[in-house]
């Protein structure tokens, strides 16, 4: 499972648990959709106040570092460099202006402090220019880049697969009344999280077994190197079936026909005085977007 522990993001981390794993799956849902939709139309001071939250809530759970330098270390310097880039770059406001008084010599002073351009170098033939503009769009564009990736790796980070389904599966009960199979969907939703793994060993053992043999990619030319990727990803499908009869194989032994019938409860949905406390800062959250970090 080397190839499973090595991607940068979705893992699950079990050991040390933090506050944030003991907290109820369905208020970390409500943290995450607010991560999500709170950004949309807000103010940069607001956009920039919940990146410097999330990253509260990293140091305040005590995750290991060496999560936070292999998950999101590379996500900071994405953002950064989104952020640098974006506010460099010509702004796309290109107005022309005519002065309404005749032309002179006297500097009269401004009204106001007020000024466009915020930075004005000349290197050489390079010119650097950030305005107000290019600069809002890069706090925008960097903040939302990170709050989206980083708030889910978060919420992934710290919810086990089957917390992340029971908590689904409780927001999705009122669909019930309308004969919507709710129970078969998080069935089929908790089978596809854990048939995840499998495909990934599938994956890694093939290519253990492909780089074992030492092919000479150069002397097989593209046709017959294609012929051989084509045998692997047939291979790998088959073995995939395999392991997907094998499961509904031991589901039929052990008795589960229907999902309704044969109900298994991975976790207790109770909210303790953690979570209480957490809905309140949430909603503190929204009336400070409401009232405060809404855009002009």
């Amino acid at each position: 499972m080397d190839l499973l522990r090595s991607l940068p993001l979705g893992l699950y981390l079990e050991k040390p648990i933090t506050w944030l794993h003991h907290l109820d799956p369905r208020v970390k849902l409500a943290w995450l959709m607010s991560f999500l939709f709170a950004p949309i139309l807000a103010n940069p001071y607001f956009r920039v106040a919940l990146v410097v939250l999330l990253i509260l809530m990293t140091l305040t759970a005590a995750i290991p570092w060496r999560v936070w330098k292999q998950q999101m270390g590379w996500l900071l310097m994405l953002a950064a460099l989104v952020l640098v880039l974006t506010a460099i770059a010509p702004d796309g406001l290109n107005v022309g202006s005519q002065p309404r008084l005749p032309a002179t010599n006297l500097e009269l002073p401004q009204p106001t402090s007020y000024q466009y351009i915020l930075l004005k170098l000349e290197l050489g033939s390079m010119k650097l220019l950030i305005t107000r503009k290019s600069l809002d769009l890069a706090i925008n564009v960097s903040t939302l880049l990170f709050t989206l990736i980083y708030s889910t790796n978060l919420f992934l980070l710290t919810t086990a697969p089957e917390e992340i389904t029971d908590g689904i599966e409780s927001f999705m009960r009122p669909l019930r009344r309308f004969n919507v199979p709710v129970t078969e969907i998080i069935l089929t939703l908790t089978l596809s999280l854990r048939f995840i793994p499998l495909v990934l060993e599938e994956v890694q053992n093939l290519s253990r077994s492909i780089w074992t043999r030492a092919i000479d990619w150069k002397k097989l030319g593209i046709r017959r190197s294609s012929q051989v990727w084509l045998m692997v990803a047939e291979r790998l499908l088959e073995n995939l079936l395999l392991r997907a009869e094998q499961i509904a194989s031991a589901m039929n032994v052990r008795g589960f026909t229907t999902p309704n019938t044969h109900r298994v409860q991975w976790h207790e949905l109770r909210l303790r005085a953690g979570d209480f406390v957490a809905l309140g800062v949430l909603v503190l959250l929204w009336g400070a977007r409401v009232f405060f970090g809404t855009e002009a």
